[in-house]
């Protein structure tokens, strides 16, 4: 039984999806104003881990995940690098792919983008403006908070409290502070590339309407899982909410999802104090499947404090997984393939990890047993019998890569005649032929090898001398 934390309920609970074992996941997206940042990779693995510990257990995810690519933050980079809008993000979701590529995460099944949903957002807006949810206003739509019985359930605030702590803006022509914009009409300096005619005039959409329309048209009116950063629970998951409700009069989410931030030294990672740090920086310093397993050290839900200490310590403990996992295949004749035999002790391994991810996706915890699973396998090394041995790897395998999705480390590759000596010298010291044995070991050293042979007479490990 897989158990979420709801952040609509507050509370932890099954996971009962709609359809039975069909999942429908929709994750905010990025504004590709930008570069990729390490904010955005805790995100980003938080609900590859999810996806992947899901599809494990036997559900069938259809994962959708948006691209924000007309913004406010996107016009004004673009001016400032005498880009158009469309060139500036399209650069910038280059740069995602690629630095998620090397964390290996999993590409969602679509990743549909605002500009291309613009018939369907006006559609959505006139459908809310005609329920009398929203109201045009000198070529602006917003939405009337006031309208929605429910608004403030997911952050747990009060429209009065909103009201206390919102102003009306120059330039905004809403009815009430709290109130926000469905469409935004265009400005006479913005140019043709960023505008749409609707039934209120030319303009854009607001930034909240995107996900309400891509989330419906993609994955249907009530999905399973929407997700993201803390900093979207309000407003825009609350706003999303609203939205979705008043116009279909149904349940838009039946559980929200939301990782934790990146901290330095205990403050937020943020550009203006100045700890903001891109993934294609970190990657300089420090290869990707290190700062995959970093991230995966903390529970997505809690802060995650970040520096090059934590990423050395993350190193050295990945290093020690490898060197275990390593040290297993060089018993084996052969890289595990195919099914695992059966074994009590590593199924007994990979049921307690998967209970720690049923666990709300608790990498933290899942950790904990694979490093003691590491301890288990160096102690039994050169004694466990060879079915256990390959089950062992093939228990690994699956941890780290189908759960986890770190790579596991590959085994050195050595010249054909080195592993033909190595064959004939296991052969040999198998029929006991002791002096060709010994021989074969020094034509090995004398190409630049070392024999380590196992003690129970099966295999040789094979390591390039210094």
């Amino acid at each position: 039984m897989i158990e979420i934390y709801n952040t609509l309920t507050g509370k932890t609970g099954e996971f009962l999806p709609l359809n039975d074992k069909k999942v429908a996941m929709y994750v905010c997206g990025v504004t590709p104003y930008d570069e990729a940042h390490l904010g955005h990779a805790r995100a980003y693995v938080t609900f590859d881990i999810i996806r992947r510990h899901l599809a494990q257990s036997g559900y069938e995810v259809k994962h959708v995940q948006n691209f924000t690519d007309i913004d406010d933050k996107l016009i004004r980079r673009a001016g400032e690098l005498n880009l158009t809008v469309r060139e500036l993000a399209d650069r910038n979701i280059g740069d995602y792919f690629t630095q998620m590529d090397k964390l290996n995460i999993t590409r969602a099944n679509l990743y549909p983008r605002v500009t291309e949903n613009i018939p369907e957002i006006i559609a959505f807006i006139r459908n809310l403006v005609d329920k009398g949810f929203a109201y045009p206003k000198e070529g602006d739509v917003y939405f009337s908070v006031r309208k929605f019985p429910g608004y403030g359930r997911l952050s747990g605030r009060s429209v009065d409290e909103l009201r206390a702590g919102t102003r009306i803006e120059t330039g905004e022509n809403k009815n009430e502070p709290e109130d926000f914009a469905l469409w935004k009409k265009s400005k006479p300096e913005e140019s043709a590339e960023i505008s749409w005619e609707s039934p209120w005039g030319k303009g854009r959409p607001g930034w909240h309407i995107e996900c309400s329309v891509m989330a419906g048209r993609f994955l249907g009116e009530t999905i399973d899982i929407h997700g993201g950063g803390q900093d979207l629970i309000f407003p825009h998951h609350e706003n999303e909410i609203a939205q979705s409700e008043s116009a279909n009069g149904k349940q838009f989410v039946r559980y929200w999802i939301h990782n934790g931030f990146v901290t330095v030294n205990r403050e937020k990672m943020s550009k203006s104090l100045g700890n903001f740090f891109t993934l294609r920086s970190i990657f300089e310093k420090f290869p990707p499947r290190i700062v995959r397993y970093f991230l995966l050290t903390q529970h997505y839900r809690q802060p995650l404090d970040f520096s090059d200490d934590k990423l050395v310590q993350a190193q050295t403990a990945l290093g020690g997984l490898d060197d275990a996992y390593l040290k297993l295949l060089d018993t084996l004749e052969a890289a595990p393939a195919g099914a695992a035999p059966e074994d009590e002790s590593t199924s007994g391994t990979l049921n307690r990890f998967r209970k720690a991810l049923d666990e709300d996706f608790n990498t933290e915890k899942s950790l904990a047993v694979l490093h003691e699973f590491k301890k288990e396998i160096l102690s039994t090394l050169h004694s466990a019998p060879a079915g256990l041995r390959m089950a062992q790897a093939k228990t690994f395998t699956l941890i780290l890569e189908g759960h986890l999705g770190i790579t596991p480390p590959r085994p050195a590759e050595f010249p054909p005649e080195i592993i033909e000596l190595k064959g004939q010298r296991e052969q040999a010291r198998r029929q006991k032929q002791w002096a060709l044995a010994d021989s074969l070991r020094i034509r090995l050293e004398q190409a630049g090898y070392q024999a380590l042979d196992n003690p129970d007479g099966t295999s040789t490990l094979l390591r390039k001398k210094s």
